[in-house]
């Protein structure tokens, strides 16, 4: 798979190793057989930097096969080419080769496969789906997000004053004190209540004083909900009488997911039934995991466990769905998202600071490659692995990701099925 926003699926074979900086290996779909060794290193140098500045990326580089050939290039077709004719074959064998060809494409023409995809850690991306393959959202659905989002300012406001309380910086306005404290000190009638005027007013003022950059240059100290800093950059239209979110306030709602929701839609000849179990952690029979970790999330703790690390509590799940029996089958998706937030973070926040073992400073792809192979090396199963650097607000970003997404799932059910 091609990473990022290619539409070449890479498959990366994992294996264990003792070296942390020495890039995973990667391969083009096929699996390959070369050890690590062999594979490419440094050739991603610029690879999440290209995705943070949404631009084509790849995670890996395609390595070659055992051979130096890339595995991805040898198909049916092409093992039928290079295999010896039989004595006085001629012709024969090369009309085989391509009726076997002609079949193989009726075939994948005529297949069609549901497949569940297992959905873990990012709701966003379920959104996206539905902006992307279901015609997006209606000016009802639309509207059922107002609450939410307003919800989400008041939070972020809150927080962003607790946060100046706890280390000890005060607003430069006098007024925006009384601010602050209106703001503390509002309670909604309701968990989706109308929030009055005047507090959008005081966040409004809160959030242009002059000692609020101060303040968000410590953001890793406090949490803070990554979308905060647009709502807030938007928050005369947010606080509008009129206001009706548009795609983009909907893909940065923030929701608690406790159930099981269920989105489908089609990518071609897939039928695709997708399940966020937000909080959930198991669940049987899917055709492959999406699992999505926030690069950006390193130095944050958990809101459920306040001083559990986030990454580390991430990884610990990966490695617990990874290497679960009911899923021996199945392929994993990694999407390493927030790659926007993770490049304006790294540089302020050292990786170092919370993996002592990380030597690669603030170089962006050294970073991301160090928390990729973390979290393949819990891969005891062995199981194929194929890693993104996603955006996942970014709709451009996501429809393109999804598009090799969907080459490896068809790949892999056509495999499954027999087809290939």
């Amino acid at each position: 798979m091609g990473g990022c926003m290619s539409s070449e699926a890479t498959k990366v074979e994992n294996r264990r190793t003792s070296d942390p900086k020495k890039p995973v290996a990667a391969a083009a779909a096929a699996p390959t057989t070369a050890p690590p060794a062999q594979a490419q290193t440094g050739a991603a140098t610029t690879d999440a930097s290209a995705a943070a500045n949404g631009t084509t990326a790849a995670v890996a580089p395609a390595a070659a096969g055992p051979n130096g050939t890339n595995s991805a290039t040898q198909g049916l077709s092409a093992a039928l080419a290079q295999a010896p004719e039989a004595a006085g074959a001629g012709n024969k064998t090369g009309d085989k080769s391509n009726s076997i060809d002609r079949q193989l494409e009726d075939d994948s023409k005529k297949f069609k496969k549901e497949c569940k995809l297992l959905l873990l850690g990012k709701s966003t991306i379920v959104k996206q789906m539905k902006i992307i393959h279901q015609n997006g959202y209606t000016q009802d659905e639309l509207m059922q997000f107002k609450n939410i989002v307003h919800k989400n300012v008041l939070d972020s406001a809150q927080a962003l004053v607790m946060a100046m309380r706890k280390i000890g910086v005060d607003p430069e306005d006098p007024t925006n004190w009384t601010h602050a404290d209106r703001i503390v000190e509002y309670k909604a009638d309701t968990e989706n209540g109308p929030i009055p005027a005047e507090i959008f007013v005081a966040i409004e003022a809160l959030w242009h004083d002059p000692m609020i950059p101060v303040v968000m240059d410590r953001s890793s100290e406090f949490y803070l909900m990554d979308s905060a800093t647009y709502f807030f950059a938007n928050i005369r239209r947010i606080a509008a009488p009129d206001y009706i979110p548009n795609e983009a306030d909907v893909l940065r709602a923030r929701t608690k997911t406790t159930g099981i929701s269920e989105t489908r839609f089609n990518m071609g000849q897939l039928s695709i039934h997708m399940f966020d179990v937000g909080g959930q952690r198991s669940f049987e029979a899917v055709t492959s995991i999406i699992f999505c970790v926030a690069l950006s999330e390193y130095d944050q703790v958990l809101l459920e466990e306040n001083g559990q690390n986030r990454m580390q509590e991430s990884l610990v799940l990966f490695e617990s769905v990874i290497n679960s029996r009911w899923f021996l089958r199945t392929s994993v998706i990694l999407f390493l998202n927030k790659i926007d937030v993770f490049k304006q973070k790294l540089p302020k926040v050292p990786l170092v600071n919370y993996f002592p073992e990380y030597t690669g400073g603030a170089d962006i792809n050294k970073a991301a490659k160090y928390i990729l192979w973390r979290f393949t090396q819990t891969n005891r199963a062995r199981l194929s692995v194929y890693p993104h650097l996603t955006q996942a607000t970014d709709t451009s970003n996501i429809r393109l990701v999804f598009a090799a997404v969907k080459e490896t799932i068809l790949q892999n059910a056509l495999r499954d099925s027999g087809i290939l």
